[in-house]
């Protein structure tokens, strides 16, 4: 019996694509376990495809710096619950749906991933590689996730009262203490 989700090819554990340049950036070791953990999930959660709230969830779970973004309180604790309740009741709706909002090109090499996920990791990776760094970051990941309003993690978010456009200001605001600084800012192409 083969797996619903395909094992990561080393494309996807790297982050570069036939079409990134050269210089593109790797997956850190802390993302490329919260890609593991997003696998596991959404193979635990009976979908065919990793969303954004998989890996939102993953990132929550694996990676501090995220985490910190967040904050304390109730948003947080609210955010957990609902993403926990996914598998339970909450996002059923989701099960054998696409994640594609259409606002986001296609990208053709995440297997594995709906389009979206795989749009966001790939533009993580070049984020990264923008401000000089070789190794793309949860919070690159998390800038990524939370740019389409059509995303399942950006549904998520705004269910626990999580403003998605606040929290990528912020991200991008403490740019220098979250990995390093260097420009990133950039606009997908609607």
């Amino acid at each position: 019996m083969q797996p619903r989700i395909p094992r990561q090819s080393a494309q996807e554990q790297d982050c570069r694509r036939p079409d990134t340049p050269a210089d593109g950036a790797r997956l850190s070791d802390e993302l490329a376990a919260v890609v593991s953990g997003a696998r596991r999930r959404a193979l635990r959660d009976g979908d065919r495809q990793i969303d954004s709230a998989h890996l939102l969830h993953s990132l929550l779970e694996h990676d501090p710096d995220v985490y910190a973004v967040f904050g304390e309180g109730p948003q947080i604790a609210r955010l957990l619950g609902y993403l926990v309740q996914r598998s339970i009741g909450y996002g059923l709706r989701w099960q054998g749906a696409v994640e594609d909002s259409g606002a986001v090109p296609v990208v053709l090499h995440g297997e594995g991933f709906s389009p979206l996920a795989a749009s966001a990791m790939e533009h993580a990776c070049r984020r990264a590689a923008l401000r000089g760094d070789t190794q793309a970051r949860g919070i690159d990941l998390l800038a990524e996730i939370v740019v389409d309003p059509q995303a399942r993690a950006v549904e998520v978010l705004d269910r626990a009262g999580i403003d998605a456009t606040a929290l990528r200001a912020r991200i991008d605001g403490h740019r220098d203490e979250y990995v390093g600084g260097g420009d990133t800012t950039r606009q997908r192409d609607p």
